[in-house]
């Protein structure tokens, strides 16, 4: 069915309000991933995706609940190619990936780095962040510095969706230790995931103003 401008307006719109009902563990920021008893002994940090590498093993799994329909209200999901629960399977990982990607420490591989992300992340995005990790310049500077960043995230948007592929927009925080002290901060990326039905990974990450639709 082909849908008019304005209807394709209010289908965004409900998609954001659904999304935003998510709940708790999707809309509540400094939402983190404390699978890393090493990082956080460590005080935390925050550095660049390329220069660290995060993990999730054993990490515990956020119960995303999709939010009820109105009831007599227009059931906006028999517009869309995705039911209420791909939607909050999608979002969780797209969250879980993107705390993931801000949290490591000084001590770990980039294959520990990667690895711990298990089946978050298609393997040619693992190959990526895994070279990533190890640039040169990158991987010394968070040596020296004895860098450890615990990272959080909150999902802001979701920017574009499809029968198999949505990309959110996600708030990625990171904490940041080092030897020389504490920092905090913040950073927009547009998250997309590949998948259907409650099977999802993470494919693709960019700066928010990339693009990535």
């Amino acid at each position: 069915m082909e849908l008019s401008p304005r209807q394709r307006s209010a289908v965004f719109a409900a998609v954001v309000i659904a999304l935003a009902a998510l709940g708790y563990y999707l809309v509540v920021p400094a939402v983190t991933h404390s699978h890393r008893p090493a990082a956080a002994a460590a005080g935390g940090t925050t550095s660049s995706p390329a220069a660290t590498a995060p993990s999730s093993a054993g990490a515990p799994v956020p119960t995303v609940t999709a939010p009820a329909a109105d009831a007599g209200g227009p059931d906006i999901y028999a517009w869309l190619p995705f039911t209420q629960q791909n939607l909050a399977a999608a979002a969780s990982v797209a969250m879980r990936f993107s705390i993931d990607y801000n949290t490591f420490t000084y001590t770990e591989s980039a294959a520990d780095y990667v690895g711990a992300m298990g089946g978050l992340i298609t393997g040619p995005l693992a190959t990526t962040l895994r070279a990533a990790y190890q640039t040169p310049g990158v991987a010394q500077l968070r040596k020296s510095q004895k860098q450890v960043s615990t990272g959080t995230a909150v999902i802001s948007s979701l920017r574009a969706f499809g029968p198999s592929s949505m990309t959110f927009i996600v708030t990625a925080g990171q904490r940041l230790a080092t030897a020389n002290g504490t920092s905090s901060g913040s950073t927009q990326y547009a998250v997309t995931v590949t998948g259907s039905g409650s099977s999802w990974q993470v494919s693709d990450i960019e700066l928010e103003s990339a693009g990535n639709t």
